[in-house]
């Protein structure tokens, strides 16, 4: 009988898994029978963006933290598969540091030239694996959301795939229970047209405050207060943007921090890292 293996996820690192099955399969090895569990309607994991936040529309919780206008904080040489060029999939050469759905085409254009979809199964969470020790197999528990079936079948093996850090850490701080203003982690964040003309505080001072704050920046945002813990990131910042020490309380829309200092603001984005997967 053949044997199987279940692949959890269809993002980045689940795809390059299918891409690997397949290129055994075309140099003539014989290969297993492959089943991909993807939550999502389509491939991509990370980059395939999604304007929903808190809930998808089936009611399980939003795994993605992808913004609107992400771009790419790694050149994009250094992301690049070996046997699959970023000027073999656009067909001509491009800038170092590539945009979110550029990212995602190119990620995507690798699997769909290897004709590996139909051994994804999408809209299906894994809602449970356990492993027998008398038959030595996995039985993988997925939940079909297009049909609303739950349902179990055996593998020989599984490959976990389904990314880490989404559940995000947030922080409590006085007064926000009742701050006039929005309170959002970064992993809510997707577009910056949202603080147009608005007073933005970031609690955080590593990659996502950075680029989050220069999102609202670029996008029209009156002011940008970035508060620190343990030391501010130093960069030169327009006039328009300050770094302060920890934010200590807020009363009505007024942040009090460390050093005594105040800020008025209408919104709070917490850049303050995950937990968990």
């Amino acid at each position: 009988m053949k044997s199987r293996v279940a692949v959890i996820g269809a993002g980045p690192s689940g795809m390059a898994q299918l891409r690997a099955f397949k290129s055994a399969a075309d140099k003539g090895a014989d290969i297993p029978e492959i089943v991909c569990f993807e939550k999502q309607s389509d491939w991509g994991g990370l980059w395939n963006y999604t304007w929903r936040t808190g809930l998808d529309e089936h009611g399980d919780p939003v795994h993605g933290s992808m913004y609107r206008y992400l771009w790419s904080n790694g050149p994009k040489e250094c992301l690049e598969f070996a046997d699959y060029t970023f000027e073999e999939h656009f067909g001509r050469p491009i800038g170092s540091y590539p945009p979110r759905a550029v990212l995602w085409d190119y990620i995507k254009g690798r699997v769909e030239k290897s004709g590996v979809r139909q051994w994804v199964r999408f809209n299906s969470p894994v809602r449970m694996v356990t492993f027998s020790d008398t038959t030595k197999k996995f039985t993988v528990t997925a939940h079909d959301r297009t049909n609303d079936v739950t349902y179990s079948e055996e593998f020989d093996n599984v490959v976990v795939a389904s990314g880490h850090f989404s559940v995000p850490n947030v922080p409590y701080f006085e007064g926000f229970s009742t701050f006039n203003g929005r309170i959002l982690h970064s992993h809510d964040f997707r577009d910056a047209m949202e603080f147009r003309d608005k007073d933005i505080l970031i609690i955080g001072r590593s990659y996502s405050a950075e680029d989050i704050g220069s999102q609202c920046y670029k996008y029209g945002a009156k002011s940008i207060t970035s508060s620190y813990r343990s030391k501010p990131m130093g960069f030169k910042w327009p006039d328009n943007w300050k770094e302060v020490p920890l934010l200590q309380k807020v009363v009505g829309k007024t942040a009090h921090f460390k050093d005594g200092s105040t800020r008025d603001v209408d919104a709070i984005i917490l850049c303050t890292g995950y937990l968990h997967s």
